[in-house]
């Protein structure tokens, strides 16, 4: 289904350009704006996703340098039934976390060092979940290149103002066309947006508590990443507004309501749908998550997870010590990707 939406995606972004081109430079406008399309669409399929990595300045990491976060995302794969997606960590203080890829044999999941940071081992597992959902839902094609296509509709306008309105052509439109673009094409990216931004999450949410195994669990990361983003900017999501929707709460300032023109369902809503998902599952997700441990990890008893076996394995008992920071920010941990 996300197959077939995303080729009726591209073919209306193409249906689009080309009626802006004609619109601008007559039928040589539109067989340009044909030619942009085409080859806008094949580089957003096998592009789009390592462009929203690097718009986010995302660093891949592995069970070297981040040990804790990679084992959760191995297990959950593999409770799940997907295959290891590559692992990204973002140096951002604000929680929040992506998935991208045009399939799940080349997926990849994002989280930043602030979820990792200000939320428990249980919490950022079922984040995680979620967006492993997405992968297994193929949703991630579609998010990944409307983070493309968005920005490419919105620069339309600024096309038209530099290059519209020529006379020498046989446009009858003229500057009508030109008005047409630059007013309609930034409405347009947004509706594309909102077209595969809504329902989409309440899914993921879902299916991504299924597979963590506490609705409770991603009830409290929401929470929590949603009072983040409201006290941490997030300045490289701040400058490319078109991946907004990728992440698992709107990492910008200003998106609160559940309305038309939200890229995401408000996070009251979900975490409603989500205790009701718990009191549906009898009281086996009954147990709301811990805070994050200060101990070492090792120490700490938590409720038993699928991802327990892999990133906590037994170990003998052994002094107490500063809590290692799996995510390679601290001295005392491992060596990680920003040292």
């Amino acid at each position: 289904m996300n197959t077939l939406r995303t080729a009726m995606l591209l073919a209306a972004i193409t249906a689009l350009f080309m009626g802006v081109g004609f619109l601008i430079g007559g039928s040589g406008g539109m067989v340009i704006a044909l030619l942009i399309a085409a080859g806008m669409n094949l580089f957003s399929y096998w592009n789009a996703d390592k462009m929203v990595l690097s718009m986010n300045r995302a660093v891949e990491v592995d069970a070297k340098n981040a040990p804790e976060f990679y084992a959760i995302v191995e297990a959950l794969a593999k409770q799940a039934g997907l295959p290891m997606p590559k692992t990204y960590l973002i140096d951002n203080p604000q929680p929040n976390a992506f998935a991208t890829g045009r399939n799940p044999e080349n997926a990849a999941v994002a989280a930043s060092t602030g979820l990792l940071e200000q939320l428990s081992h249980e919490e950022v597992a079922a984040v995680m979940a979620h967006e492993l959902a997405h992968v297994q839902h193929r949703d991630t094609l579609t998010m990944t290149i409307v983070a493309t296509l968005a920005g490419a509709i919105s620069m339309l306008g600024n096309f038209a103002f530099f290059f519209g309105g020529n006379r020498d052509n046989n446009n009858p439109f003229g500057f009508v066309g030109v008005l047409v673009a630059m007013l309609v094409a930034p409405f347009a990216a947004m509706i594309v947006q909102m077209a595969v931004s809504r329902t989409r999450e309440y899914e993921a949410d879902r299916r991504g508590a299924e597979i963590c195994g506490n609705p409770l669990w991603l009830a409290s990361a929401l929470d929590k990443i949603a009072r983040g983003a409201e006290r941490i900017r997030n300045p490289d999501a701040e400058r490319n507004p078109a991946t907004a929707h990728l992440f698992i709460i709107n990492p910008l300032h200003g998106e609160r309501m559940d309305s038309l023109f939200s890229t995401h369902p408000n996070t009251d809503n979900r975490i409603a749908a989500l205790q009701e998902m718990a009191r549906e599952m009898g009281g086996r997700a009954a147990q709301a998550p811990r805070q994050a441990p200060t101990s070492d990890p090792a120490d700490d008893e938590r409720t038993p997870g699928p991802w327990d076996q892999a990133a906590r394995p037994e170990q003998p008992a052994q002094p107490a010590r500063p809590r290692p920071n799996p995510w390679g920010r601290n001295p005392t941990g491992p060596k990680g990707p920003w040292s």
